[in-house]
């Protein structure tokens, strides 16, 4: 009988299972994946990773889960690192642009699994939902920090960014996104009765 497998080995086999299905749903699609790429990716028998996730939805949203955090995460170091408030809001975009500019850049995870998957699974879409909710309060809690400044315009120019280069692989809509941004939160403050959002 094998020995039974210890707590910290399951942790260290679930992200492996993780790292291998994160990075092969990016690069291929979650739809062109099936379970046993998988299973050779992360080196762990079907078994085990049943054990973990019993269907490859579960597993998509642990993915999705755990990529939000730490995307949302090192946007945040980047972004809090900056003193000035108006710079801490246009950095984002300059974060933007250097994930764009990363090798292997695929365009937003969140929209891809929901074009794959959003329209026939309502867990799929809610974890969609709830990265774009938190990303978007990000963005706008540094834009309401700077003035009366707009929020939902705001969050659009990053959400288009992010689309417009994955599309065209142009990083520079980053800067043009940040350029508008800038137009926006100049206009929240000489209008502040007006705001934007």
């Amino acid at each position: 009988m094998p020995a039974p497998i210890s707590d910290e080995q399951k942790s260290r086999d679930r992200e492996s299972l993780l790292d291998a299905a994160e990075r092969l749903y990016y690069e291929r699609g979650i739809q062109a994946v099936g379970m046993d790429a998988v299973r050779s990716a992360a080196g762990l028998p079907l078994k085990r990773i049943y054990g973990f996730y019993a269907t490859k939805e579960e597993l998509v949203v642990a993915v999705l889960g755990r990529r939000d955090l730490r995307w949302r995460a090192e946007l945040s170091a980047y972004v809090e690192s900056f003193d000035d408030p108006e710079e801490r809001l246009l950095s984002a975009f300059d974060w933007l642009e250097q994930w764009f500019r990363a090798s292997g850049f695929r365009g937003c995870a969140w929209i891809n699994a929901y074009g794959e998957l959003g329209t026939s699974s309502p867990v799929i879409l809610a974890e969609v939902r709830r990265h774009k909710e938190a990303f978007h309060e990000q963005i706008a809690s540094w834009a309401r920090a700077v003035s009366a400044a707009p929020t939902e315009p705001v969050c659009l120019l990053a959400e288009g960014a992010i689309v417009t280069a994955a599309i065209t692989g142009r990083h520079s809509t980053a800067q043009s996104a940040k350029a508008a941004a800038a137009l926006l939160v100049r206009a929240g403050r000489s209008h502040p009765e007006q705001p934007l959002s």
